[in-house]
């Protein structure tokens, strides 16, 4: 079970503002431009001289995450990195959420607050202000809505999607494929321990892989990275469906196409050790699995130089010009056409 029996207090015994006070309280205002959070019937923030950005991700329980292997506190701090996420990928900065959320009698005040502290945790970590929300019932399980607003410094700063040009260089941050073996293992684990119940889960030796699924960091350290070196992207997007769709998304709003190259796909040793195990092509992983929330960018060919020995960043290829046409080239040189089969939640 996700949470403790020894001690629960029923949410109808709390009402819906003594449960906000509860998750609340210990939430700290940090930045300039939150003048008031909770507690009123708006946030008031203050943005004289940025750009604001603003995004927006709906979890649901069964469909974005599963409480059979998900802890609680675990669950809120994703559920607030990965909106931090959005916001890098636009070259801004993340500074308020409000977070809604909607449960069943399931769940008692205690969960409530444990899911709270994880998405304290993440706030804390990232400077990030809660500065509202909502709590209601919910019939069916748990919801967790999270709205992220951010500021960028300018319009030149700003970083979207539609910016790549021929010839920009394909990069992209950290590993791939680690989220997408994480879960393979929960998966695993939990058809065994569905088949046989007094049966332990074996986790031992996957620590990497299912922190990158259950816990993903936002790579705030590549924003700063860029910053310095004084690069701005002509193209960005995080990584949640999969490398494939997010070239996708990239080539299809830029109106171009591109070539990457197997063989400098950045995967970790443990994501191809598991994947081997499941019979699993790791290069696979890396373009269809997902929730890596690393940051896939294009930059001008001109800072290559600038970027070439970051050890947190690999160019894995260029733009071309053939619209819609994206391919792969594989360790033995031949050209794969790149179809995007990352997850959608309309049609997987």
């Amino acid at each position: 079970m996700f949470e403790s029996k020894e001690s629960r207090t029923e949410l109808k015994s709390l009402g819906e503002f003594k449960l906000i006070d509860e998750i609340t309280s210990s939430f700290k205002l940090e930045n300039k431009s939150s003048i008031y959070g909770v507690g009123d019937d708006c946030a008031v923030l203050s943005y004289p001289d940025k750009k604001i950005l603003v995004s927006t991700d709906l979890l649901v329980e069964g469909v974005h995450f599963d409480m059979v292997y998900t802890p609680l506190m675990h669950l809120g701090y994703k559920a607030a990195t990965v909106n931090f996420s959005d916001i890098y990928a636009m070259n801004g900065k993340p500074k308020q959420i409000t977070v809604g959320i909607a449960v069943s009698n399931r769940f008692s005040a205690e969960a409530i607050k444990e899911i709270y502290s994880g998405i304290e945790q993440a706030c804390k970590n990232y400077h990030v202000d809660l500065v509202g929300g909502d709590t209601t019932s919910s019939l069916g399980g748990l919801f967790i809505s999270v709205t992220v607003i951010g500021e960028a410094e300018n319009d030149k700063s700003i970083v979207y999607r539609n910016g790549a040009k021929t010839n920009d260089l394909i990069c992209v941050s950290g590993n791939l494929g680690a989220s997408y073996m994480g879960l393979m293992i929960l998966e695993r684990e939990k058809t065994t321990w569905q088949a046989n119940p007094n049966m332990q889960p074996d986790l031992a030796g996957n620590e990497y892989l299912l922190q990158r699924f259950l816990r993903p960091e936002a790579r705030f350290d590549i924003h700063e990275i860029l910053k310095a070196k004084k690069i701005v992207p002509t193209a960005m997007i995080d990584i949640s469906d999969g490398l494939a769709s997010e070239l996708n998304h990239i080539c299809s709003q830029s109106k171009k196409g591109c070539n990457v190259y197997e063989d400098k796909i950045p995967i970790d040793p443990e994501t191809i050790l598991v994947a081997e195990e499941f019979n699993i092509n790791p290069i696979t992983a890396a373009f269809n699995g997902g929730e890596d929330y690393e940051l896939l960018f294009t930059i001008d060919q001109k800072d290559y130089e600038a970027v070439k020995d970051i050890p947190q960043i690999s160019i894995i290829g260029h733009i071309t010009d053939n619209e819609k046409e994206m391919s792969l080239i594989t360790h033995d040189n031949v050209v794969v056409e790149l179809k995007a089969q990352g997850w959608d939640s309309f049609r997987n």
